[in-house]
This record gives C-alpha cells, structure tokens and sequence, in this order.
C-alpha cells in the first residue's frame, strides 16, 4: 500500500470555513428570561432558542440574556447571561432599565413571559416596559381565556408596550384578538421549537435501556399535579389486564416550585396509588432533569407517549412538542395546542381526568401498529416546521423587521456530516431512496446515485485526504463496474438482490451514461492524490465506456459526458475523449443557434431539469480545445440561466411541476417542486466560472444559492438537516419533503464540498 501511495501530493488541512472575521461591534439582542440552570420549562425553552439563533447564524448579532431570579434564589450561569433581574425588587427594575437604555448596541428586546415569574409584582414589570426605550416583542407562553377585568388589563397595557407580541399557536392568536381586543397586525405565530432526531431503531433502544419485551407508554416533565399523572395509573389497572407487558415511565423530577411549597408530596401520593393498586412492575419513576440526548432516547423507545394535563387553559407544551418530532404517537388531553396539532389523523384526544376513556384509546392504539407507525408519521410531518432551525429562522425574520438599523444575515456554514451517506451505503453500493432518514432497502440501488457518490467522495478526499474513507470511493467505483456492460454501455436500475430489473429496458439511460463518465472522469482526474489502484481501474471501465459515447445524443448525457472526459484529462493524453468533448460541444453549439434568440439566450426552447449543467460543459469544453465559440456561448447562456433563477430574495431554479418554455415570462413564479440537485449543480457551475474568470459576481452567487439549503427559500425551513446530515428530498410550495434519499443527501455534499474553498467574509 505504501509504494502505491509513493505519488500522492500532500496536502495542508485548512479550518472550517465558518466566517471568521475580525470582530467588531454587533448588535445586541437581550432576551429576558428564566434560564438554566434553573430548571422549568421555559428555561430549557429559551436556552435552546439561544442555541439555535447562534448556531444558525455566525457574526450577525450578539444576544445577551437577562436571567429572572425570585427572592432568596440565585444560579451560576453560562456566559451569554450579563443581566440578572431578581423579580421581587423594584430597584432592580429600574437598574435594569437604565442599563438597556444606555447601552447603545442595545437594538431589541424580548421578553419571555409566564405569569408566575412576576406573581404579586406584575405592576412592576409593567412600569419595567413602559421605561424601556428600546424596542420590545413579547413572547407570550401562558394566554388566558375570557380572563377577568384584573388579568384583561394587565396583559393589554404589557403588550400595548410591545411592537411584536408572539404567541405559539393559532388559538392563542385568536384569544389575544376575540377576548384582549390585541391589533392582529402586532400579533405573529411561532410554534414551540423541537429538535432533530435521527429516529434511531425502536428495538434497539429499548435493549439499550434494558426495557426489551416491554411496551413502553411514557410521560414527561417537571413533575406537578396538574400534569395529572393519577389519569394514567388509574386507566393501567385496565390495561394491564390485555396488554400485561406494559410499562409506564414518568420521566422527570418534580418541579422546584412546587418542592419549596410542599416538597415531594404529590410524587409520594403517586407511588402510594401505585402500590394500592398493585401495579408497581408497571410503572417506572425516571426521577431525573435527563440531558437531552438521554431524553431523546427514551421518546423514541416509547410506544404511546401520555399527555393528560388537566388544565384546559394550557396554551402550549414543549414536552408535548418533543414527544411528536421525536416519532411518539400520542393520546392526549384536549388542550388548544393538542387540539390543532393532533387533528387530520395525527393523534387520539381523550377528555380531562377520564381514566376509562384513556384506557380504551391505549388499548385500541398498543393493538394497532399500522396506526400507531401512521400516527407518528403524521406528527413528524407536521412538527417539521418547527425545528429548533427554523424557529431561529422565523424569529430573526421578526427581529429583521423589528429593528431600526440594518442586520446584516450570515448563515454559519456546518460543518460535514457523513452519517447519513455512511448509513444509506451497503457493502455493494448507496442505497436509491430512504423514508424520512430510514434507508429502504427495497428501492435497490442505481447507477445515477452511485456515480453521484464518487464524485462526493472525491470531492471530499480532495478536500481532506481522509484516508479511512477510500473504502467508500472503492464501493461506489465497483458498484459502477457491475453495471457496466460488454459493449461499454451501463445499466442503470439494480434491485435490492443486486439484480438488474425491468425499468433498464423501459427507460432512457444516456443521462445514468453519461453521470457514469463524469464520475470516472473526475476520480482519474485525481490521479496524482488517490491510490493507483483506484485511478487504474476508474480508467479501464472509463476507456470501455467511451468508446462508443458519439452515438450518445441526449442533451445533458452529453453535457456530463464534456465534463468528464474534460476531467479526465487534466493529467494525461487521451486523444479520443479530447474528439468526443469536441464532438458533442459542437453537437450542442448546433442546438445553441437553432434556438436562442437576443432574448432566450438557450440551448432548448424551454428550461428543465440540470440546466447550469449545458453552460457549464460548454465551459470545460472551451478550456479543453481553446474554441472561442464554446466560451462565448458558455458566458452568454450562463448569464441568460442566471438571470432567471437568481431574485432579489434568493435562488429559485426551474420547478418540476412545470418546466419554464421560451414564450413563459417570468420562470420563478411558480412555488414548489425545487430539488436539491439543481440547486447544488448550480453551485457547481457557478464555481466552474469562478475559477475561469475569478469574478467576484459567481462567488456572491455560490453563497446565495448554498444558503437555499439553509433556510434561505420561500418557506424560511432548512432543507439539510444537520442532525443526520441528510438533506431533505424537496422544497415544495408549502411544506418539505422529509425523506432523506441518496440523490438529495450527495447533492447538497457535492456543494458543501464547493463552498469549502471559498472565505466568504471576504469580497
């Protein structure tokens, strides 16, 4: 191995490119609030809200928290806190207010609400809001309905205070307008955060926490009567009779306040019941604050998770938000959070404290597992929105247009995940489509993705010189092998018992052709960093395959095939690929002037799929033969593409709903059906010109349309996922298409792997 690798160049790992530059002054943002860690929800509530805006954006702002203490409490906290406010005393107010009032960075206020942070002090807080100088949104986690003339006033002159007022459901929207009388222009929508998981294997979960046989139903949170846990234990002795392998876990310790005022009282009446009743092997207390790693696990090893509040005026439940967007199908209580969630097929809502009534749902949802994998589908679709990411998404939305001076957006670029692409590849090849981040093994395999693959591959090993993922080029390049035929030419569809199918014979295959000698082009183009081995016989299966390529005459097969004999060649002779690029870019030349006009500059009369592919080949093919031609045409048809993907609020490339034809004005007014390999194959162009004509208009191009991928689209939602490192298989014109599939995943790598050259804090 070491004389094959005698060869290679070396090569000097660079940092991630994460916009470093140098600091200066930012504007600050300063969130008043509970935080950790004092544990409650809203603590838990905001320092994610925290993580999330400094995660999702890098060198856009600062936000300084402001920690609410009660008397006699006090906590050692991280450093994003610079501001305490011990709600008991009115001095400190005052400080406060002055403090945010002077400091000029100072640009935005929000105010996390609850009213038991300011129980017996609320006229403070309302002499706090009227002091404050700076702009303030308020962030409303409790909404009371039909309140009393007391509450009524206190709540309209608090927000009367605030230009923004959020609120996380539709219901308490409607409640500030019908029953506070609140201007619904001031009023915006942001549903409780969640976090991504990569739903680990059910079975293999439960073994982990040694529950395996079990059927797991489970609740959550700072223990207190009012979650009512008494419902559940009183419906298990039903239960118990049918479903005897059950086990009810009560994650969570009990809440400080409720320790200080009557300490564990309620959690001891719990355990007396469960004694009386003789169900102890069936009930589990998890009495820990679990981090949220551990927490995760057990939601998704749960079977039904159990929400049974008994307060009907509970807005919200970010426990009920977790358990959802972690895969739990879900019976619960009907308050307004669950009510509009858990309709359309997604849950069972049971009434307030019906034992019996809960027990029949358990036992008819633990009978049913096509309902229950059906329930937790639905609820991960629906949930999808609310990512911990695009609520930081929505909320600098909201704060972008709250603020008086300008703020200046960078997404912070993450860092290269291969979980995903490691998960979905077998020993023969990357698996074609997966069910949310689940491969399915029984979509086979293709050499589309395959080629894809190698190409990633090797772009990342250009980039890193990772050795201890060569295996991984070596099974996408044999995959390649084995679809190759005894005539040069490849097949394209593979089953999942690696056998060819039907579809080879009832599709197109020139584009899988021509993907396949891009890849091999692009790996033999590497031959001076990658080990012969690979490089050898990348070039054997790459000499078979163009031997017959002329009579290939498929627009975009031709195209890859331009790019890959034009790599190809980068460090050998090869007269016959250097005939072929000459051949096809004349071949599409031909198709230039037949249809562009002065103002469709096009190769086609109507823009489809791949479309910066053409320019771009056109490009490799002026740079491999010198025809001057093949450059102007490359220039001209890549700015006439550009200026109709590229707006004033981003990317938008062609939909698939509906191709854009010559006599169509406008190509982007059509919502939907974008694909992340167009937009990545546009990236890809976009760097190819860069490199040609170092112009500074193609960088600033590359990071717009790489943000698409990050939130920067017409849902403000992400559409890679940094969890898994997968990316998501479609935007479309009102939700994301979650599955994770081999096509989307290596597209958005191929331009994660692009951007890596570039330092975008500079011009």
């Amino acid at each position: 191995m070491e004389a094959l690798l005698d060869h290679i160049t070396p090569i000097t790992l660079k940092k991630e490119n994460l916009y470093i530059t140098a600091k200066k002054s930012l504007p600050i943002i300063v969130m008043i609030t509970s935080y950790p860690p004092r544990e409650c929800g809203i603590a838990t509530y905001a320092n994610d809200l925290y993580n999330s805006l400094n995660n999702k954006f890098d060198h856009s702002f600062s936000i300084h928290i402001c920690a609410l203490e009660q008397e006699n409490t006090s906590y050692t906290y991280s450093n994003e806190v610079k501001y305490t406010l011990d709600t008991s005393k009115s001095e400190n107010y005052n400080k406060l207010a002055l403090e945010l009032n002077t400091n000029e960075l100072v640009q935005l206020i929000i105010v996390q609400h609850e009213f038991g942070f300011y129980n017996g002090h609320d006229a403070l807080i309302q002499v706090f809001l009227e002091a404050l100088s700076k702009p303030v949104i308020i962030a409303l986690h409790t909404v009371l309905r039909k309140p009393s003339n007391s509450p009524k006033a206190y709540m309209q002159l608090m927000l009367d205070t605030a230009i923004r007022t959020i609120v996380m459901t539709k219901n308490a929207a409607t409640i500030l307008i019908e029953d506070y009388a609140i201007n619904p222009t001031k009023i915006e929508i942001i549903s409780h955060g969640t976090h991504l998981v990569k739903h680990t294997d059910k079975i293999e979960l439960k073994k982990k926490y040694g529950l395996s046989g079990r059927k797991i139903l489970s609740t959550f949170g700072l223990l207190n009567s009012g979650k009512s846990i008494e419902t559940t234990i009183d419906a298990l002795t039903s239960v118990i009779k049918l479903e005897p392998t059950v086990l009810f876990l009560i994650i969570g310790i009990t809440h400080p306040g409720i320790i200080k005022k009557e300490g564990e009282a309620y959690r001891n009446s719990l355990q007396e019941k469960i004694n009386d009743l003789a169900i102890t092997k069936n009930v589990l207390f998890i009495n820990e604050f679990l981090e949220l790693p551990a927490l995760l696990d057990y939601l998704q090893l749960t079977d039904i998770y159990l929400f049974t509040s008994n307060n009907p005026d509970q807005a919200v439940s970010g426990t009920f938000s977790y358990a959802i967007s972690s895969g739990c199908p879900i019976i619960a209580t009907a308050i307004p959070h669950a009510l509009e969630v858990l309709a359309n097929n997604t849950g069972i809502i049971v009434d307030f404290n019906n034992s019996q009534q809960l027990s029949t749902a358990i036992l008819t949802l633990l009978s049913n597992d096509k309902k229950r994998e059906e329930f937790s589908a639905n609820g991960i679709h629906k949930l999808a929105s609310t990512a911990w990411e695009n609520s930081a998404l929505k909320h600098l939305r909201v704060f972008k247009e709250t603020i008086t001076t300008s703020l200046q957006l960078n997404f912070s670029i993450p860092p290269i995940n291969l979980h995903h692409l490691k998960k979905l590849t077998t020993q023969f090849g990357i698996i074609q489509f997966a069910i949310l981040n689940k491969p399915d093994l029984t979509s086979g395999y293709t050499l589309d993705d395959n080629a894809r693959a190698l190409i990633a591959m090797g772009m990342y090993f250009e980039n890193t010189r990772h050795f201890e993922h060569l295996y991984l080029i070596e099974i996408y390049l044999e995959f390649i092998a084995f679809c190759q035929q005894e005539n040069g030419r490849f097949l394209n569809y593979v089953s999942q018992s690696k056998e060819f199918t039907n579809e080879n014979e009832q599709c197109n295959l020139d584009d899988a052709n021509g993907r396949a000698v891009w890849a091999l082009g692009f790996i033999i183009g590497l031959e001076k960093i990658l080990p012969l081995t690979i490089v050898n016989k990348a070039k054997t299966i790459f000499d078979k395959a163009i031997s017959h390529s002329d009579t290939i005459h498929s627009t975009r097969a031709m195209a890859f095939i331009i790019k890959g004999c034009a790599l190809s060649i980068k460090n050998r002779e090869n007269e016959k690929a250097l005939g072929l690029i000459e051949l096809m870019a004349d071949r599409i030349y031909r198709m230039y002037l037949h249809e562009s006009t002065p103002k469709w500059k096009w190769y086609e009369s109507y823009l489809t799929y791949a479309n910066s592919l053409l320019p771009e080949a056109m490009l490799y093919a002026w740079k491999a033969t010198g025809i001057e031609k093949f450059k102007i045409t490359a220039r001209d048809s890549f700015q006439f593409l550009l200026s109709q993907i590229f707006t004033a609020t981003g990317i938008h490339v062609i939909s698939n709903k509906h191709w854009h034809n010559q006599d169509t004005e406008v190509a982007c007014n059509l919502v939907g059906g974008e694909q992340p390999i167009d937009v990545a194959y546009t990236i890809l162009s976009l760097n190819s010109f860069n490199t040609a004509f170092e112009a500074g208009f193609y960088k600033e191009k590359i990071k717009i349309a790489f943000d698409w991928f990050q939130g920067r689209n017409h849902l403000d939602e992400i559409i890679y996922n940094p969890c898994t490192g997968g990316c998501y298989d479609g935007l479309e014109d009102s939700y994301v298409n979650l599955n994770q599939g081999a096509e989307s995943t290596l597209s958005y790598l191929m331009a994660r792997l692009t951007i890596d050259h570039y330092d975008f804090s500079k011009p």
